[in-house]
């Protein structure tokens, strides 16, 4: 992003505000939640009462044109850049991006959303399976940015990052009041460079220098291992750009062990790509066997089959899934379930029956709009209400911490059942 589009002004702020229309409406909408507060706590109020676009029924607001929405707007960045306060605190870019995200907001779609542009690209790098950097899962604790764990064989493993280490600073900047995708900004950086990480660990008393030389890292989305009773093993993470080609992989490996079951693991997975499940739900099921049917405005239905052989239809197969397992995740699922495939074992899933289709905005930033509905084989539409497993079996927080697995033991059970 250059400074001219950090930069760019008012005039700017309305041509992209003018892509997401009704914003004006929003920013009505904010004053008059605002001035009621003031009202309530009897804080001065000066200037005229905001009468100008009410109708005889002051219930009723006249309803704007494009045009008056954006001369509104301007009315408003005049008033703020001619009275605030702190004038050199505004800032043209977030505000747009506080308006757009309001204006997308208001649709009501949880899952139709802006998405600023320092998100976006951390999205879009996680999407296709690898990014350039240290190698770490982070995430914010009591707001201090604080390693999970380094990746194995990762750069920040070889710099000796450990578990539990809080990043302060990177390259001297101070972490300190960012949020999780700005600080993740600072460290992640081009394969060969060095960042020098500010680090405090509980057994060290003052907090030292780490210089980690970043790398390309290709995220670990899969797990595989053999169980008890030859039993195989595979979790998938979620479905990125690498999914089918990897699951297929370990399929393969998995298979040539000639287990008795396989339990493939898709607790936690919040989905991702559409095609990436079609493709991974025809390991499982026949060609030309029905996966997910979409349905979008003004379209004909369009059905989603296998096209080709899949390597794992014929092995006794548990699916797990619990309330992390969403979209993606479901559409296998229900799909094996609806086939009579395999049985769910696990909890209820998330329930997300859409799909939505994203766009690059002019800045950096993108735009994730529901366009379709999707039906599972059996007339299924997930709409809040999730999947149903054959086996409920719930797991309490207690039983994650101490690191029990009823869900897996009873998907193991139920495979080693079926052994003559």
């Amino acid at each position: 992003m250059n400074s001219q589009q950090h930069t760019g002004g008012f005039s700017r702020f309305l041509r992209v505000i003018a892509l997401v229309a009704l914003a004006g409406f929003l920013l009505l909408v904010g004053f008059g939640s605002g001035a009621a507060a003031m009202w309530m706590l009897g804080v001065e109020f000066r200037g005229p009462a905001p009468t100008a676009q009410l109708g005889a029924n002051a219930n009723e607001i006249e309803e704007l044109d494009l045009t008056e929405q954006l001369v509104l707007l301007e009315q408003i960045w005049d008033i703020l850049q001619a009275e605030y306060i702190l004038p050199g605190e505004l800032d043209p870019q977030e505000m747009l991006h506080g308006a757009a995200a309001g204006f997308v907001g208001a649709v009501g779609d949880p899952h139709t959303v802006f998405v600023e542009p320092v998100r976006a690209a951390i999205m879009q790098e996680d999407m296709e399976g690898a990014f350039e950097g240290i190698g770490a899962t982070v995430e914010m604790q009591e707001g201090v940015l604080t390693v999970v764990r380094p990746l194995p064989n990762s750069p920040a493993e070889r710099a000796g990052i450990q578990a539990g280490d809080e990043i302060l600073e990177a390259d001297g900047t101070s972490l300190e009041g960012m949020d999780i995708m700005e600080a993740i900004t600072l460290i992640r950086g081009p394969r060969g460079s060095t960042v020098e990480l500010l680090v405090r660990r509980a057994n060290i008393e003052e907090p030292f220098i780490v210089k980690v030389t970043r790398d390309r890292i290709e995220l670990q989305i899969t797990e595989t291992r053999m169980l008890e009773g030859d039993i195989a093993y595979l979790s998938l993470s979620e479905f990125n750009a690498q999914s089918a080609r990897q699951v297929r992989s370990d399929l393969r490996e998995l298979l040539a062990e000639e287990p008795n079951g396989l339990i493939f693991d898709l607790r936690n997975n919040p989905g991702g790509y559409l095609q990436m499940s079609v493709d991974i739900a025809g390991e499982f099921l026949p060609r030309g066997a029905l996966v997910v049917t979409e349905t979008q405005r003004g379209e004909r239905d369009v059905e989603l089959r296998v096209t080709r052989t899949g390597v794992a239809q014929n092995i006794p197969l548990v699916v797990l899934v619990n309330g992390g397992s969403a979209s993606a995740s479901e559409i296998v699922a229900g799909a094996i379930q609806d086939h009579e495939r395999g049985i769910l074992v696990g909890e209820s899933t998330f329930g997300k029956g859409s799909v939505q289709q994203t766009h690059a905005l002019l800045d950096g930033s993108t735009l994730r709009v529901t366009i379709a509905k999707w039906i599972l084989p059996g007339g299924r539409i997930l709409n809040q209400d999730g999947l149903e497993p054959e086996i409920v079996v719930s797991m309490t927080p207690e039983e994650v911490a101490e690191g029990r697995d009823e869900q897996l033991e009873r998907a193991l059970e139920y495979l080693l059942d079926l052994q003559p």
